[in-house]
Parts: C-alpha cells; sequence; structure tokens
C-alpha cells in the first residue's frame, strides 16, 4: 500500500496501492477504462527510496553503499564519468549505449542528491519552475 488519506469532512477514505494485475471483477485493469501502468517518475522515486536504505543500511556487497563509503569526492567524480560517457555515446548512431549510460548516470546522480541530503522532487520543482509553455 502507498498510502492513506481521508476526505476533508473524514467520511471517505483513499486508499493509494500497486495492483497486482487486473482489479476490476470484469478482469480489466482498473474499473474506470484505464490502466495499471507506472510511470517513469514513480520508478525513479522507488529507486531513490533504494538508494537512501543503502546508504542508512550500508549492506555488505552493495555498490550503492560502497560509494557512500567512499564519500563525496568519488560520488562526483562517478556522475562526471558518466556524463563524459553520455556524451560521447550520443555521437554515435546507435543510441543502445546511450540509453544505457543515461541510466548509469541517471542512478549515480541519484546517489549524489542523496548523500547531499537534496530529494529528486525537489529538482523536479525548479524545472516546474522554469518551465514556461508560452515560450
Amino acid at each position: 500500500m502507498d498510502s492513506i488519506q481521508a476526505d476533508c469532512d473524514g467520511d471517505t477514505l483513499l486508499i493509494s496501492v500497486r495492483p497486482q494485475g487486473p482489479t476490476c471483477h470484469l478482469g480489466t485493469d482498473t474499473c474506470f477504462g484505464s490502466e495499471n501502468k507506472e510511470s517513469g517518475l514513480q520508478f525513479l522515486q522507488e529507486l531513490q527510496k533504494i538508494i537512501k536504505n543503502r546508504k542508512e543500511t550500508a549492506p555488505k556487497g552493495s555498490y550503492t553503499a560502497s560509494l557512500f563509503a567512499s564519500g563525496i569526492n568519488k560520488i562526483a567524480q562517478k556522475v562526471g564519468e558518466e556524463a563524459v560517457e553520455v556524451v560521447i555515446e550520443a555521437k554515435e548512431p546507435d543510441t543502445r549505449n546511450l540509453k544505457d549510460e543515461t541510466a548509469d548516470l541517471l542512478f549515480h546522480l541519484l546517489v549524489l542528491l542523496e548523500e547531499k541530503e537534496v530529494d529528486f522532487s525537489e529538482v523536479v520543482e525548479i524545472l516546474k519552475e522554469r518551465h514556461n509553455p508560452r515560450k
């Protein structure tokens, strides 16, 4: 279960969950004609939670925990390395390696944000503030 919220007068609950298959008695994903799809941002939020957990629990053998143990300089260096690799792959006609390197960059960037105690949603808010659909 993701969350439970009461409405303004406390007589209704909204329960947010991630279903494991269809939820309607007709066999469809929902009773409202929509599909149960996770957005990319939802996955990034889940990944952010996992990264935070690795920082807090430092499980043995975890690559992420080893990055935190190495400190901010190593984490920042990894972000820089991955950014350079993205630029190199962007020049190639095949985009498969570009996608892989971009995934590596996003991961290491999330690690860096966690190390600096910056929530990814704060970065998204800045992007929203900068967005001007009239331009």
